[in-house]
């Protein structure tokens, strides 16, 4: 096994390109085992007219389409934001290793916040969960977004 490389750049990287876009700067990659990026997202609700078009959910659908599985056993996913119930229960279903996220998010947070999917007795698969990678930068980003909008 490799020693531990962070691809928290790679999903800042994402979430910048959201936020030019005009969708809320949250970016995500899938990484396998081997620390190939799979598949890599940011945001796209806005553009999409789709409420579930996360960066989480952007990049789980395309790591699938791309290894043409539903699951992704031996694989770990980087997000610059706590993910949401919905993003945390398809990280579940779809069996990611390893959940590594930026900025907490007490609001819609439901991993280590709200509804904590994780904990509960019917989640599928439970990831190891490690929070606060480039904290500050992520949050930065958000911060800075959503201030330039008011």
């Amino acid at each position: 096994m490799s020693p531990f490389r962070s691809h928290m750049q790679a999903a800042l990287q994402e979430a910048r390109l959201a936020a030019a876009r005009g969708e809320v700067p949250v970016g995500a990659v899938v990484v396998s085992r081997t620390g190939q990026v799979v598949a890599r997202a940011g945001n796209r609700t806005r553009e999409l007219n789709d409420p579930s078009a996360h960066a989480e959910m952007l990049a789980i659908r395309a790591a699938c389409a791309i290894l043409g599985q539903e699951r992704l056993v031996d694989h770990d996913l980087y997000v610059t934001l706590e993910p949401c119930a919905m993003c945390a229960g398809v990280i579940s279903h779809a069996r990611i290793e390893r959940l590594y996220y930026g900025a907490s998010d007490p609001k819609g947070g439901a991993v280590e916040h709200g509804a904590r999917v994780f904990d509960h007795r019917q989640c599928l698969h439970r990831p190891e969960v490690y929070g606060g990678i480039n904290e500050t930068e992520c949050a930065r980003l958000l911060t800075d977004f959503f201030a330039a909008k008011r």
